[in-house]
Formats: C-alpha cells, structure tokens, sequence
C-alpha cells in the first residue's frame, strides 16, 4: 500500500466527516462552488444531462435529470458515510416531472456495506411517469449493522426531464441532520479505507517467473482458503491476506526467498492439530482431491512440509466460507465479497477474480473431472489475460471465456454486465435457431404491422453486417459457455441479430437464391425478446387415443383429473422441450410406473476434505401399482431440455415401455450454487453430481435419444412438429 495515498484517502474521508459536522449535507442543492457543474457534492450517475436548475420547490436550486436519446438512464447521487446507528431508514424528497414516457422517474435510495449492496430501491415499481407538479415521496429501506455508505438521489429512465429538490433521511424516525454520529462505527468505517483500495497493483510487468510465482500465490491462497482450520473461522479477511501478499511474491527475486515468505505468511496463521486417520470408503468416491502439486519438486522442503501439515490438519465442518445446503448438499459460497461498486476492478481485484473461481471449481465442482485440460494449466494461462484486461468490459470477457472452460450450461454472467452494451442492447424482430446447422428463421418476437420483416420462415441466414454466420460462430464459442456444442449453438442463435447500431444487413437464401435485406432494430422495451409462446394447456388429447403432456406447464395438482382422461390410452407423449413450471416428476410416475424403481445418483463434496466427492444417494421414482400406466411412452427432448427437465427425463425413461426421441440434451443437471467475482459479476455452477444409478455421466452427454431426429428446413417452413409426428408415429406401430 503507498503509504502517501493511503494518508490522502484517509484525509479525504476525515475532511468530508469535519465538513458534515459543520455545514452538514447539502441536501437542497443551494451550496454550488463556481467550478462545479453540480451543486457541491451531489455527482452523475448514468449518461443523461444533469444540471442545475431555477426551478426549485424551495430556496433557488433543484436537481435536473433531462433524457438523451442515446443513453439509458440518469441519476443526480449524494453519498454519506453510514456513521449511524439504527433499524430503519427513510428517504423523503420532492420531485416534479414533464412529458416522462417509456420509462419512470423516482427516488434512487442505496444502502452500502464493504464492496457491496445491502439495501436498494429505485421506485421503478410505482412506474411514476406523465407530467405531475412538485410532490412529495418517500423511500424506507431496512438499515443494516455493516452499513458503510447512503446513497440517495433521483432517478429518470425513458423520455421526458425530471426534477428534485429537499431531500431528508432518517433514521429510526429522527433526521441525520440532528442525528449524533456513532464514533464506532465512524472508526470501523475509516479502517476499512485500506482494505477498500484493495490491492494497489494496477500495472505488472509480467515475465515467466512472475507468471510462475502468481500461479504458486493462486494455488496455495485457495488451498489455505478451504484446508486451513484457522482461516476457517473467518478470523481473517482471506482477500485482504492475499493483497498483503501478492507484493511480496510479485517482487521476489528468486524461488527460495519466495518460498520462505509463503513459509512464514503460513506459519503466521497459527499451530496445527493433526487429525485422526479417517477414511473414506473407496466404492463410495468419485473425485479425489488434486493436491499433488504439493509436493512440486520445485518448492523447498519447509513449504512442502507447511503445505501437508495443513493438509493433514483436523478440520471441523463449519467453515466461514463453504458450507453445503441442507436436504440437497450444493455448496453454498458464503461469506464472498462481490465488490460489485467498482466500475472497474484493478489488477489486484482482477487476480482475486481468478483466483476466487479457479478454486471454487478446484474443490467444489463436481465435474471437475470431466474439464478437458489440467485445470492447474488454465490458472497459469489466465493470469497475463486478468493482468492486461485495459477495461471493464476486456476483463469481463476474460471472465466469460475462463467460464466457458469448465463447460457447464449452468455457467455463466447472468444479470447486467458490460458485456450487454459490447454485444448491442438492440435486436432485429426475428428469432433464429440453427436447422441444419444453418441459422434459420423459425419465428418473429412481435406480430405488430409496423416491425414486420420482409423476412420468411424458413429462409436462412449467410452473413450479418458482411461476416459469415459460420464467422460469428466461431469468435463467439469461447465466449458462450455450454456443455456441448449443439447447446453453444442454441446460446448464440438469440445473439446473432444483436447490434447497437439502428439496423443490421443481412444477406439470406430463400429457394436458393440469395437475397439482402437491411432489418429495423429495437430495444429491449420496444420488442419483447423472450415472449416465448406457451400453450394454451399442458394436456390434450391426439386422435382421442394418444396423450399429450407439455411438462413445462404441467402441474402436480391437475394430475388427478388429467389422469382419468390419461390411464386409457394407447401411447403418452410428455414434451420435455422445455423448463417445468413445477416438480410433478413423483406424483406422474406413481400413476406410470409398475414398481418403485431407481432412476438417479447423486455425488458432492466435502467441507473436511475439499476437492473430495463422494457418491451420496440413489433415489427411486413410482410404487407398487398394478393399475400403472400400460401403454406406450414417448418422451421428447432437445437441446432445450436442460437440468430440472434432465432430471424429469432420467425419471420417466425408466417406464418398461419408454422410447426417447429427439436430440441430445443441454447437459447441464444438478442444483445450481451461485457466487460473485469482483466487479458485482454474477455466476453459478452445477452443485451436485447427477448420474445414471449404474454412474454414467449425464453431465455434458445430455440424455441420448434412443430415436435421433432433429426439424428439417422443409419442416419448418411447412409449419409442422416433425418430433411430434414421429412420437405419435411410433405410438401408431403395431
């Protein structure tokens, strides 16, 4: 840590707290220096125009949010330190708007812990649009012990100008402008500064060995993480440790001093007890854990002793951060920190980011085994990319594609990232899926006149903006996390008409002849990309003598009235080219199966010996019935069949009379865990291992089709269900 910036923040934070004791908070926005465009204090959010007006409610000045056409939203913010103490709080403040359309206008109320949001509430469900003169709202908020930061303002989406003015808070009832600071929690705020800059690392000049002494820090940091009683406790900041360190080892100047500063920072977590000699049952384990770069020949004898006396130690199964969740044993990652206000993490960050994920799926993945690579090499390979990662969106991509390596459909970003304005926030009103293995029109998001294309079903694309589709395909694999192939296909489809421009040029075939074809775009609130169509009933009866379940809107509780129409028929198809709405998977195979029989085995790890899972359970569907379902079963899948539909499928396979058709699954099953990495970047995994009783994988295989049959071009463009066909085909044979 550079000592003279550590001195300057700490300056900064005391200066603003002498400031608050004297003028207090500039909550009007009457106090405005000439040098700033904002009244004192209050700072942009977002990428509308902000100004300071003459319009006000009282006194001079109010805050102005105005729309651009560009942009998003706007937000005019103020931030005090959280040095108070309470149960609740509550923001209040006036607020005029003009013309506010396709959007809302309110009150932005965030409450702060250390790198992370506590409380938040935009107003974005009182949906406050129109024109309305001054009036007065409020926003209440719990108000949390680990509170560090208020941040307050308004807030303008959509079209329109906005204005705000007076702004109160308090706590428990009482105003902060009265309200007595508490000197403990001011004190624990001001400690954290350090903590919160993090690691001062922002640029590295790597060389080999450097390359090499940050894959050592990652390797031994995530194995004292998980291995070390002590650090179990959470008596430690195990981040904050880690930034300590990575100075001293980026500056080692050989492998000896290294290892004895990694030695001592060892030692420094305190003595060891050994534990017990207790084992587990061979038959019983699946993953044992990858520990034999402990003993590296290029490590010294004391760190390689150190590292096994951790190894070896006793271990309890509470752990600050890992734990298994209760009745179904995925991991739960508590206790991480997701950083998530930082607009840009700095190398330091960038490194706790893969370090962060390279260990979880370390110990906790429990395909770890399925990852086509030593895992060891990825962490080497990814530390020049998070180094020299320039910006927010670089490093986010890099995150994105180390995702991809562990090919999990389960994994990826999920919610905002940067990464939604980098592939375009506009989409052309056509949905493509790959026929073929062509990108193929098989629908249109919204049926309105005016966005209609000149497009047709079934027409296939060649280029977009004049790069191939095949080009597109295969800049973006690394950046599309899957199981398989044919589900990285089905990821990118939505994503191919996505750009930031206004339109997009396409060239396609219709009847063999190519064509272009510049196609209107839309935002996200001009065009519903995901209005998926459902169907009107999860049942319906084919030629009065076939069955037929949509499992994706199926519920348990119709299946005692459906079954009366069901039990007589000569053939049941249940569509599993979905995700279930519920879990009817027991109470369906209680009417079809003849006897309870195994259909699933379940594997997950370990808290006391991290990396290790073991085989946990085998469970049964259906019981005894001699009324069970006798006649034929198709079940239908594809690549959208994924996890909870997986697991149906496994279940409803295992009927005597079962016959599966379609094309092999998403190959993604098990309760998913989530975590953050810094930067607020959300991300899960499987959790648990899901395997046929006799253990063959699932994961990444997908079910296999007894019967292969995937839509046709023709098919499409003629309207028909080809799977559909063929199952209500193979009902019909003698």
């Amino acid at each position: 840590m550079k000592r003279t910036l550590f001195i300057l923040l700490v300056f900064i934070v005391v200066n603003c707290k002498a400031q608050t004791e004297g003028n207090k908070f500039n909550l009007g926005f009457e106090q405005q220096s000439e040098s700033n465009e904002l009244s004192d204090g209050w700072f942009q959010w977002g990428d509308y125009s902000l100004s300071i007006d003459t319009i006000s409610k009282s006194g001079h000045k109010s805050g102005k949010i105005t729309s651009a056409k560009s942009g998003k939203f706007g937000s005019i913010a103020y931030t005090i330190p959280a040095y108070y103490e309470g149960k609740t709080i509550e923001l209040e403040a006036y607020m005029k708007i003009a013309d506010v359309r396709n959007g809302f206008a309110g009150l932005l109320f965030r409450i702060d812990g250390y790198g992370d949001i506590l409380e938040f509430d935009n107003m974005a469900k009182k949906n406050i649009s129109g024109t309305k003169n001054w009036e007065k709202y409020s926003v209440k908020l719990n108000y949390p012990k680990n509170a560090e930061k208020i941040i307050f303002g308004g807030i303008l989406t959509g079209d329109g100008e906005a204005w705000f003015d007076d702004f109160a808070i308090y706590i428990d009832g009482e105003n902060i402008l009265t309200l007595k600071e508490s000197e403990e929690k001011s004190l624990k705020i001001s400690d954290n500064i350090e903590l919160n800059i993090g690691s001062e690392i922002s640029d590295i000049e790597l060389t080999q060995d450097k390359i090499e002494n940050l894959k050592t820090l990652g390797l031994i940091w995530g194995f004292l993480k998980y291995y070390h009683p002590n650090i179990a406790k959470g008596e430690y900041n195990w981040d904050y440790e880690l930034f300590k360190m990575l100075p001293k080892v980026l500056n080692s100047e050989n492998v000896l001093q290294r290892d004895r500063m990694l030695y001592e920072w060892i030692k420094s977590y305190g003595e060891l007890e050994e534990a017990n000699n207790t084992t587990t049952k061979s038959a019983n384990i699946l993953i044992e854990p990858d520990l034999d770069w402990i003993n590296n020949s290029m490590f010294s004898d004391s760190l390689t002793s150190i590292l096994l006396e951790v190894k070896k130690s006793n271990k309890t199964k509470k752990h600050h951060y890992i734990g298994l969740h209760s009745g179904i044993g995925n991991p739960d990652f508590k206790n991480e920190n997701k950083y998530s206000t930082m607009s840009y993490p700095n190398a330091g960050y960038r490194l706790l980011a893969l370090y962060r994920y390279w260990n979880i799926i370390q110990y906790y993945f429990p395909y770890k085994n399925l990852i086509e690579e030593d895992w060891k090499d990825v962490l080497e390979e990814f530390i020049p990319k998070m180094i020299y990662a320039n910006n927010y969106v670089e490093y986010t991509l890099e995150i994105l594609e180390l995702v991809g390596r562990i090919h999990d459909t389960h994994a990826n970003i999920w919610g905002w990232s940067p990464l939604l304005n980098h592939f375009g926030t506009r989409y052309a009103n056509v949905e493509l899926t790959f026929i073929e293995d062509k990108a193929v029109v098989t629908s249109f998001f919204d049926n309105h006149p005016e966005k209609k294309t000149d497009l047709e079903i079934g027409d296939i694309i060649l280029t977009i903006n004049n790069k191939s589709v095949h080009e597109i395909i295969n800049e973006r694999l690394k950046y599309t996390p899957a199981s398989n192939y044919s589900t990285k296909l089905r990821d990118i489809a939505p994503n191919l008409l996505r750009t930031n421009d206004s339109s997009i040029n396409v060239e396609y075939i219709r009847n063999d002849k190519a064509e272009n074809l510049i196609l209107k775009t839309y935002s996200s609130t001009e065009i519903n990309m995901y209005n998926y169509q459902t169907p009107d009933t999860c049942f319906k009866l084919i030629d009065k003598k076939i069955a037929y379940i949509d499992n994706g809107t199926l519920q348990r509780k119709y299946l005692p009235e459906l079954w009366k129409k069901t039990k007589n028929t000569k053939g049941l198809i249940i569509d599993l080219r979905n995700y279930p709405s519920d879990f009817p998977i027991y109470v369906l195979s209680s009417y079809l199966m003849p006897q309870s029989t195994p259909f699933v085995k379940f594997s997950k790890g370990s808290i006391e010996r991290p990396g290790l899972f073991t085989y946990s359970s085998t469970n049964s569907v259906g019981k005894k019935n001699k009324k069970h379902y006798k006649g034929k079963i198709v079940i239908i899948i594809n690549e959208i069949t994924q996890s909870s539909s997986e697991f149906h499928a496994m279940a409803y396979i295992v009927h005597p009379n079962a016959t599966v058709i379609g094309s092999t699954t998403a190959g993604a099953d098990g309760d998913v865990s989530e975590f953050y990495l810094p930067g607020g970047l959300r991300t899960m995994i499987s959790g648990i291992g899901i395997y046929y009783p006799d253990g063959t994988e699932t994961q990444r295989v997908g079910i296999v089709p007894d019967i292969e049959i995937k839509p046709t071009i023709q098919g499409i463009k003629e309207g028909r269900d080809e799977l559909l066909e063929k199952a209500i085909a193979l009902i019909n044979e003698k």
